[in-house]
């Protein structure tokens, strides 16, 4: 059963880690399209789009999230201590 707990525990973790990989990507990517389309002169009222000031918050609140995760994992016994280190450094690192 321990090792079923582990495999899930890593699916998760790997699950979300790929997500807010993905996450980030498409961010990156929608700025780089942004910055390549020409700009046209304001013809409309002034409150054109503007990026969401929470998106960095919510980047930060879902790592969080998964940061805790990771440290309940931990102290169940579910990840090791080298596991619980990669998975960190993975989140922190994206």
């Amino acid at each position: 059963m321990p090792g079923l707990l582990r495999g899930i525990a890593r699916t998760a973790v790997v699950a979300g880690t790929a997500t807010a990989v993905s996450n980030r990507v498409s961010r990156r990517q929608a700025g780089r399209w942004a910055q390549q389309e020409p700009q046209q002169p304001a013809t409309g009222p002034a409150y054109a789009a503007e990026p969401a000031p929470s998106a960095p918050a919510d980047d930060m609140g879902s790592k969080l999230a998964q940061l805790k995760e990771l440290g309940e994992l931990k102290q169940q016994g579910v990840l090791s201590e080298s596991e619980f280190e990669a998975q960190k450094a993975a989140i922190l690192g994206s």
